[in-house]
């Protein structure tokens, strides 16, 4: 599958579009990727080629950062995604927000969101509907500024251990 600039309209064909976003993210991204979803929960992030390609991307100057309403189901439904995290908790930021903060009155508001600078933006609008752009400034440009937003009124969580005594 090639990626093509595009709305997608089939939970089947967004589903493998993710996959293989994440996967040239992975292979070709920069030093930043912005990934954000209610709760990560359907996301291939259990696959092992994707974390294989991950842990290869996530050298100390790159920054993957994270934002969910919710991690629970991440850690329910990923846990080779949780140990990645844990082994490369120095190229990772998580923090949660809260719904509402992630919409805006004056335009639609994706649900879950892939940006990679340089690269691409994927946008789920519904769970059977997507766009992606390739390379395209101004549309990286606005969808950083909205994820920077969201990312200021959001709290730390997610962490890649837990310290107790």
């Amino acid at each position: 599958m090639e990626l093509q600039d595009g709305v997608y309209e089939s939970r089947d064909e967004i589903q493998q579009l993710l996959r293989h976003v994440l996967q040239v993210c992975a292979e070709q991204a920069g030093r930043e990727l912005c990934w954000m979803d209610t709760d990560f929960g359907d996301w291939p992030l259990s696959d092992a080629a994707l974390l294989e390609e991950l842990h290869g991307w996530a050298l100390p100057h790159r920054r993957l950062r994270l934002l969910a309403a919710d991690y629970e189901p991440l850690r329910r439904a990923h846990p080779r995604f949780v140990q990645w995290r844990q082994w490369h908790d120095h190229v990772v930021t998580a923090k949660a927000f809260e719904p509402a903060d992630s919409s805006e009155r004056s335009q639609p508001s994706p649900i879950g969101v892939v940006l990679a600078p340089g690269l691409l933006v994927f946008k789920r609008w519904t769970p059977t509907r997507a766009s992606l752009t390739l390379r395209h400034a101004r549309e990286e440009a606005t969808t950083k500024e909205w994820f920077d937003a969201i990312e200021q009124r959001s709290t730390d969580s997610f962490a890649g251990s837990t310290l107790g005594l």
